[in-house]
């Protein structure tokens, strides 16, 4: 097994993961209970299976060499892609997205699964790769994310699909990519949000005509913008090799940058739906739309407000119990809990997450194998990215996108996919010198 010493099995993080996760018990059974005090629902009870068979699952993990699996990375990878693609055409679709293989009467979500086979295959290949050229290196790291992306995308399972941009992000510095590289990708997708969300922002937020949407409202504007930008990128670019000028370079950087933002925003609004696109900006403005987009945040930041310092006690919330709150057992578990147990009950929850994420640092900067920093980055870029978005999206901090809170929110697939990443971190840590 070549596990160096056993005394390096990571306790700290163990207990953090099986305390988060008794929590989340406990308030998916607290979802379930209506306003008479009468348990409707037997989701609990999955949970907990779940959470059994996770644990069996990170020990399993934990155990097994994980630098064993880099050779069979490329394979588990595109079975993984075909799975995928087999979900997109046959897969059982659930609230708009066909993301789910039915199994009897159970379903499994493969996109989650998916993310873990992604950072061990991006791990793999960033790890052997550090003899070729950068800006190469970069685009081959960037098309095995854009491979499993585009396939959620295409289900539309827009926030399954985000959580693989920071996982790349945060393993290509990691892997230590040049900062501009991942500096571009990160600025170009949020110009691409911003292009592409900016039409409905003017009808729902602002409620007046702007010049800026008017020019890239248009189809036939937006392309000559487009084609403007990609000419200035090449002629630049052509300036830099000719002339040696490191200022050809930047504008030649900044003109693609915003020719790729552009281009993505015009395909990306034709690919997500308008309801997709309305949680993406309703959080500026929840009133905006208080019966429709805005419902969910309105409900949950009452929910998180009526908590108070200490909660109004377990089992005695009012949100969820008169069934105000929506997927109260999954997306907005955290509202149910702040509600319940109050602001010393968030606390706990963000002190369990920042024992997590110390620990798997802790991993990162202790071991000397590459290969395992990179899937331990992978792992913690993965979970802290389901975080900070869910947290932020119950309060009215950011966009609704429908990101579990990862070992608290109801579900199978998402609880094993951060059981088998914690596996596989412990695992690197049983392996240290």
């Amino acid at each position: 097994m070549n596990i160096r010493n056993i005394t390096n099995f990571d306790y700290l993080l163990f207990l953090a993961v099986s305390g988060l996760s008794v929590i989340g018990i406990l308030f998916i059974y607290s979802s379930g209970v209506n306003a008479d005090g009468v348990s409707m629902s037997n989701e609990y009870i999955k949970q907990l299976v779940w959470v059994i068979s996770g644990l069996v699952f990170l020990f399993i993990v934990s155990i097994y060499d994980y630098t064993k699996i880099g050779d069979r990375a490329f394979l588990i990878f595109v079975l993984a892609m075909l799975l995928l693609v087999y979900t997109r055409f046959f897969g059982k679709s659930v609230k708009g997205a066909t993301s789910w293989i039915g199994i009897g009467g159970f379903g499994i979500q493969v996109s989650e699964f998916t993310k873990i086979v992604y950072i061990l295959y991006l791990a793999w290949y960033l790890s052997k790769s550090q003899n070729e050229k950068a800006f190469r290196r970069f685009l081959k790291a960037a098309v095995i994310m854009g491979i499993p992306m585009g396939l959620i995308l295409l289900q539309p399972d827009l926030g399954t699909a985000s959580v693989y941009l920071p996982i790349f992000l945060i393993m290509c510095f990691i892997a230590g990519l040049p900062l501009r590289y991942v500096f571009g990708l990160l600025g170009m997708t949020l110009c691409m949000v911003i292009f592409m969300l900016l039409p409905l922002w003017e009808t729902m937020i602002l409620h007046r005509p702007s010049l800026a949407v008017k020019v890239l409202g248009n189809k036939n504007i937006a392309l000559l913008i487009i084609f403007s930008l990609m000419s200035a990128a090449v002629i630049a670019a052509i300036g830099n090799l000719l002339l040696k000028k490191r200022y050809y370079y930047w504008i030649s950087y900044v003109f693609g940058i915003a020719a790729a933002a552009l281009s993505g925003a015009l395909v990306g609004s034709r690919v997500l739906k308008e309801y997709q696109m309305k949680r993406l900006i309703i959080f500026l403005d929840p009133q905006s739309d208080p019966r429709g987009a805005g419902w969910n945040i309105i409900q949950s930041m009452t929910a998180i407000g009526s908590g108070g310092k200490s909660g109004l006690g377990f089992l005695k919330g009012t949100q969820s119990h008169y069934r105000f709150l929506p997927e109260q057992s999954t997306d907005f578990i955290f509202s149910i809990l702040s509600e319940e147990w109050g602001f010393l009950g968030g606390l706990l929850v963000f002190i369990l997450y920042a024992v997590i994420f110390f620990r798997i640092l802790r991993t990162i900067k202790k071991t000397d194998n590459l290969f395992g920093k990179l899937i331990a980055s992978g792992v913690i870029g993965m979970l802290f990215f389901h975080f900070i978005v869910n947290v932020g999206m119950v309060m009215g901090f950011m966009p609704i996108t429908g990101i579990p809170l990862l070992f608290l929110s109801y579900g199978g697939s998402s609880l094993w996919t951060a059981m088998i990443g914690i596996g596989l971190v412990i695992g690197i840590s049983l392996r240290q010198l």
